[in-house]
């Protein structure tokens, strides 16, 4: 067995300058910070929306929620509301920020629903804006939503006239993740229809839902088939539930009917295992680089043309007071110089006169002369 060459060894770590260790620094520096992360439900009440969240983030948010009744529903305005908590895994700490908009599409007249769903978003990107713009930028609270989960019916035949209208409304501001609620009550040939449905009338209409980023070149194959059908799964049909149910000898989360089991966690069920391993393992910092760099520079760039199109108009009216100033000055002076004029002309008139009356009679004015000598 032949011996390392010292010299050698030594040689290799001179030569070793140490940047290699940055990934490092930012990963520490990056879990000592945390992560934030907004997340928005959106879609009719009793969808599930709630009972998803819980799922998701094996929580329970909406312990003090109350059950509106039906004379409630029919007078009732779409609200927002936030829900914030801050989760811990090995060490990975996230600060959730869940909004829900109870009364989606409640009233009678739901027409001006999306107005305080895209008031809200913008609200967000403006306290950003604001943060970014002041002097401490350091620990800037980011509360601009990072992805929407629009919940669809099952009940229907594909997309509504209102969820064509909210997602075209939010679509250039958020990462909409189009997502069919309750899947259980429908057949998989049923699911798959629906499915396909959507996605016609989202191509259709022109709405951009999240798009996966291609895979690089150097990922494995596994990881490959994995993104394949994450994609694949799109919309995701699922199921939610708290609930704890004994099947096989196991205890696991999902729904019991009389003619059997839904797992919730079972990807021949559904698609909430897919959803979850995009939304927080594979994906939740491509939507924030999505929403900081596209959705919100959008924003600022519009905030920063319209700053510039009113500092032009209050130039233009400033300029425009200006002139009625000058215009006023300039009228004023005009009225002197005519006045002026006009004076100089009755003199003229009189001097002429007065030549006049001097070359009609000389005599006299011979006989005056005489008398002066």
């Amino acid at each position: 067995m032949s011996k390392m060459d010292p010299t050698k060894v030594k040689n290799e770590e001179d030569e070793f300058i140490g940047f290699a260790s940055l990934p490092e620094q930012v990963h520490r520096k990056a879990v000592r910070r945390g992560f934030d992360f907004s997340l928005m439900v959106l879609g009719d009440s009793g969808l599930g929306k709630s009972t998803l969240i819980n799922s998701l983030f094996l929580t329970d948010l909406y312990k003090d929620r109350e059950i509106p009744d039906t004379a409630d529903l029919v007078e009732r305005t779409l609200t927002t509301v936030k829900k914030q908590i801050e989760i811990e895994e090995k060490g990975v700490k996230v600060r959730l920020t869940i909004v829900d908009t109870p009364g989606y599409n409640d009233a009678v007249n739901a027409e001006d629903s999306w107005k305080r769903v895209v008031s809200y978003v913008d609200q967000q990107f403006q306290l950003y804006y604001q943060a970014e713009s002041g002097l401490n930028r350091k620990n800037i609270n980011d509360t601009r939503i990072h992805c929407c989960l629009y919940f669809i019916s099952p009940y229907g035949h594909g997309l509504k006239p209102l969820d064509i209208l909210v997602m075209k409304k939010l679509h250039h501001k958020v990462n909409i993740v189009p997502l069919i609620a309750k899947s259980d009550v429908l057949t998989p040939k049923e699911v798959k229809r629906l499915k396909t449905k959507v996605l016609e009338d989202i191509k259709e209409n022109d709405i951009n839902i999240y798009t996966f980023p291609e895979c690089d070149s150097d990922e494995d194959e596994e990881f490959k088939e994995q993104d394949k059908a994450l994609k694949e799964a799109v919309p995701f049909a699922v199921i939610g539930s708290n609930t704890v149910v004994e099947a096989g000898g196991k205890k696991i989360r999902g729904r019991m009917y009389p003619w059997g089991i839904v797992e919730v966690d079972n990807p021949k069920h559904c698609d909430f295992i897919k959803l979850r391993q995009m939304l927080i393992s594979t994906h939740m910092q491509d939507l924030k680089d999505i929403t900081s760099e596209i959705h919100y520079e959008n924003y600022r760039a519009e905030s920063l043309l319209s700053s510039e199109v009113s500092k032009s108009n209050r130039e233009r009216t400033k300029l425009k007071r200006d002139s009625i100033a000058n215009l006023d000055k300039a009228l004023e002076t005009e009225q002197l110089l005519q006045e002026k004029e006009a004076e100089i002309q009755r003199m003229q008139e009189m001097l002429a006169k007065m030549q006049a009356q001097l070359q009609n009679n000389p005599n006299s004015q011979n006989g005056r002369l005489g008398n002066v000598r």
